[in-house]
């Protein structure tokens, strides 16, 4: 009586599992970049959001001339830790009464950023000091 001994042929082979790494790896080259992109972007959204924000703020009723953000309205994100630091800026003769100023943090994501500070002022001009290279409406474009 023989038994027959049965092989098993369903795993890969070795040039199987390395091409299989290489299409993964070519994957991750091009999706990390873009990625980075990408959220570099929401923050700058949320940057500019939270400018409006504060400038609603500073254009209301409650807002003491002098005084500094309250909590929530001084820092993007609103809760967690901060990506970028708001504060008012005293007026001058050309912004309309105000200034508002989202600086990137200094150990954050964005420390490095193109965009730099990101600036609003009363009138509604839009500007952003320190940036290097980057198209303003880029910067403040959520698209």
């Amino acid at each position: 009586m023989t038994i027959a001994i049965k092989r098993n042929t369903q795993a890969f082979s070795l040039l199987e599992l390395i091409v299989a790494l290489a299409i993964a790896a070519t994957l991750a080259v091009l999706a990390i970049p873009s990625y980075r992109a990408h959220v570099a972007k929401a923050h700058r959204t949320d940057a500019a959001s939270a400018l409006y924000r504060a400038a609603q703020f500073a254009e209301s009723p409650a807002h003491v001339d002098g005084a500094p953000l309250p909590s929530g309205l001084d820092q993007a994100p609103q809760a967690g830790r901060a990506i970028y630091r708001l504060r008012i800026l005293p007026a001058g003769d050309t912004n309309g009464g105000y200034a508002l100023e989202a600086q990137p943090a200094e150990d954050g994501p964005m420390a490095g950023d193109a965009c730099g500070t990101f600036i609003l002022d009363a009138t509604g001009l839009r500007n952003n000091r320190g940036a290097t290279g980057a198209d303003p409406d880029e910067c403040w474009s959520a698209r």
